[in-house]
C-alpha cells in the first residue's frame, strides 16, 4: 500500500508518469535545453512512441498502482511536441492506459504543447476524452515570444495566439501556461500580457542552468550568478519579486504556481513541485523507446544525466524507485549540501530544482542551487508580504 515501509524508509510511489509520445519538435526555441543542450540522446530514439511501448508502459503503470494501492495517477503526454502525432494516437494511448489500470484507480491526462497545431476540432476531440491542455509561452505578445521560432526562424506567435483564443473559451480544458523567464523582458509587461490571456494558472520557470553552465544575467557583465562566497546578484529574484507584487496587490487573476507553492510552504503545507520544498519526487519519464528516465531538466546538466539504464520491457517502476539517481532526489534535507541543510529557509527552498545544483568540478549535485541567492530574495520577500498581512489582522 502507499506509504508502506521497507526497513525504516517510507516508500513513496510514483504518481505522475510522463510519457514521451514524440521526440521531435516543430519549433526551434533558442533556449531549449532538450535540443540545444548537452544531452543529444533524442537523436537515437524513435520519433514517435510505438504502440507496443505504450501498452507495456500501461502495464507498468497498472502494476505500480496495484502494488501501492494508488487511487489516482497523473499521465502527461509530452514531447518534443506531442500534437505532431495528431489527436488520434493520443486517444489510443489514453485508452490503453485506462484499460490497464486496476479497478478503483483513475487517470488524469494532460498534454503540454507549444500550441501551434491546435485547432477547435482538436480541442473538442481531446476534451471529450478528458484531456487538459497546457501551453508553453514566454508572454502574451509577439515580442515577448521572439525566442519561440520555428526551424526557419519564423515567429510561432500567430499560431499560438490563435490557440490561446480557442483555449480561453474552454476553461474545462485549459490547464494553464508555463513561462520560462527571460531576464531581459520587462516583468510588468510579461505579467500583464499573460494575465490578459485569462489562463487559470501560470507558472514562471527559472531557465535550466547550473554552476558549470550559468544562466544569463541580463547585464553587460555576462552570465551570472556570482561565484559562491562572493557578493550575490539576484536578477531572477528581483524579476520575480516585481511580478509577485503585481500579482499579490492586483485583483483576482490566475493562480501563479511558484508563488502559491512558496506561500503554502511558509504556512506549513507540503510542496507539490520540484522547484521548491522538500517533498519527495513522485514523477518519472518514459521515453519513446521505453527507457525509464528521471525528469528532463537533468538533461541540461550533461549527456546521460537523466538516464537510469532501465526500461519498461525489463524493469518495474519499483526498480526505478530504488535507482541511485532517483533515490538521491528523494532524500529530502539529507540529500542537500551542508550549506543548504544549515540554512533557515531550507524547508521552503528545499535546495531548489535538483538540476540547478550541478557543478562539474565537484562531480555532481551536492551544491546549493545556482539560483540560491535569487530564491532567498524571493522567499524572504514573499514572507515579508505575508507577515504584513498577518500583522494587520
Amino acid at each position: 500500500m502507499a506509504g508502506e515501509k521497507t526497513g525504516r524508509t517510507p516508500v513513496v510511489p510514483f504518481r505522475q508518469f510522463v510519457l514521451k509520445v514524440h521526440s521531435r519538435c516543430n519549433l526551434a526555441c533558442t533556449y531549449c535545453y532538450i535540443y540545444t543542450g548537452p544531452d543529444r540522446s533524442w537523436r537515437a530514439r524513435p520519433p514517435t512512441v510505438p504502440a507496443a511501448t505504450v501498452r507495456q508502459t500501461a502495464l507498468r503503470i497498472a502494476e505500480h498502482a496495484r502494488t501501492h494501492g494508488l487511487r489516482e495517477v497523473r499521465i502527461d503526454l509530452h514531447g518534443g511536441e506531442p500534437l505532431l502525432t495528431g489527436p488520434g494516437p493520443l486517444l489510443e494511448q489514453a485508452a490503453a492506459i485506462r484499460a490497464a489500470l486496476p479497478a478503483g484507480c483513475t487517470a488524469e491526462f494532460g498534454v503540454q504543447t507549444n500550441g501551434t497545431l491546435l485547432t477547435r476540432d482538436m480541442i473538442d476531440t481531446l476534451a471529450a476524452a478528458g484531456f487538459r491542455l497546457g501551453l508553453s509561452l514566454d508572454g502574451g505578445t509577439p515580442g515577448l515570444n521572439r525566442r519561440r521560432v520555428d526551424h526557419a526562424g519564423r515567429s510561432s506567435w500567430p499560431a499560438v495566439s490563435r490557440a490561446v483564443r480557442l483555449l480561453r473559451d474552454r476553461p474545462d480544458v485549459f490547464a494553464g501556461i508555463l513561462c520560462t523567464i527571460d531576464i531581459t523582458a520587462d516583468p510588468v509587461e510579461v505579467h500583464d500580457s499573460l494575465r490578459a490571456l485569462d489562463p487559470p494558472m501560470v507558472d514562471f520557470l527559472l531557465p535550466h542552468a547550473n554552476w558549470s553552465s550559468p544562466p544569463p544575467s541580463g547585464a553587460p557583465g555576462g552570465p551570472g550568478p556570482a561565484p559562491l562566497g562572493t557578493a550575490c546578484r539576484t536578477p531572477y529574484g528581483d524579476w520575480l519579486c516585481t511580478v509577485f507584487d503585481l500579482w499579490w496587490d492586483g485583483s483576482p487573476g490566475p493562480r501563479v504556481r511558484v508563488f502559491t507553492e512558496i506561500l503554502g510552504l511558509l504556512l506549513g503545507r507540503p510542496s507539490s513541485s520540484e522547484a521548491v520544498g522538500l517533498s519527495p519526487v513522485v514523477a518519472l519519464v518514459v521515453d519513446t523507446d521505453g527507457a525509464i528516465e528521471q525528469v528532463d531538466s537533468l538533461k541540461s546538466a550533461y549527456e546521460g544525466a537523466a538516464a537510469t539504464g532501465l526500461d519498461v520491457f525489463h524493469h518495474t517502476f519499483d526498480e526505478a524507485l530504488a535507482h541511485p539517481g532517483m533515490a538521491a532526489r528523494r532524500r529530502g534535507r539529507d540529500g542537500l549540501a551542508a550549506q543548504c541543510r544549515s540554512c533557515a529557509l531550507v524547508e521552503v527552498c528545499g535546495g531548489g530544482n535538483y538540476a540547478h545544483r550541478y557543478r562539474a568540478d565537484t562531480g555532481g549535485f551536492a551544491n546549493p542551487s545556482v539560483y540560491c541567492a535569487d530564491l532567498e530574495r524571493l522567499i524572504r520577500h514573499i514572507a515579508a508580504r505575508l507577515d504584513a498581512v498577518v500583522a494587520l489582522n
